[in-house]
């Protein structure tokens, strides 16, 4: 039997390996990588986690300092990433504890804030998240601007 290179092709690769498994042939797995492998989608379901909240975390930033600028495509993407973090949230339960971890909201808001001066060419953005984890993620609630 040839062995496929992970390096090489990590297609071919990781279709091997699962053969390999399911025919029982654990000697001849390549351990090494298939953890890192099994790292690497955790760390990707938290990117997608990441990503989804600080597309929503700018635009309720634009929601909230452009008022004038309040449309229906920001309710809609607004809308459109609560329901797929809750559902992101419902698949990979394990996320949720990710919300109440201070440090990857602050790497998170700063990509917002990022996120909202590009796209606004605003730089007056609060240094740290004014709201609360259930009011970003509730149906309903959008912030107030300020006055």
């Amino acid at each position: 039997m040839t062995t496929v290179n992970y390096e090489t092709d990590v297609v071919a690769w990781a279709n091997e390996q699962a053969w390999l498994v399911r025919n029982k042939m654990f000697d001849l797995l390549d351990i090494e990588h298939i953890a890192e492998e099994i790292e690497d989608v955790g760390k990707s379901e938290q990117r997608e986690l990441a990503n989804r909240m600080t597309v929503l975390m700018a635009h309720l930033l634009k929601w909230q300092f452009q008022p004038e600028r309040q449309g229906r495509s920001w309710q809609i993407t607004i809308r459109n990433q609560r329901k797929a973090i809750q559902l992101h949230l419902k698949q990979v339960p394990s996320l949720k504890a990710r919300l109440n971890d201070a440090e990857w909201l602050e790497i998170v808001w700063g990509d917002a804030i990022y996120q909202a001066s590009k796209e606004t060419r605003l730089d007056n953005f609060p240094e740290t998240c004014p709201w609360l984890i259930n009011e970003i993620l509730s149906e309903l609630w959008l912030p107030v601007a300020p006055k």
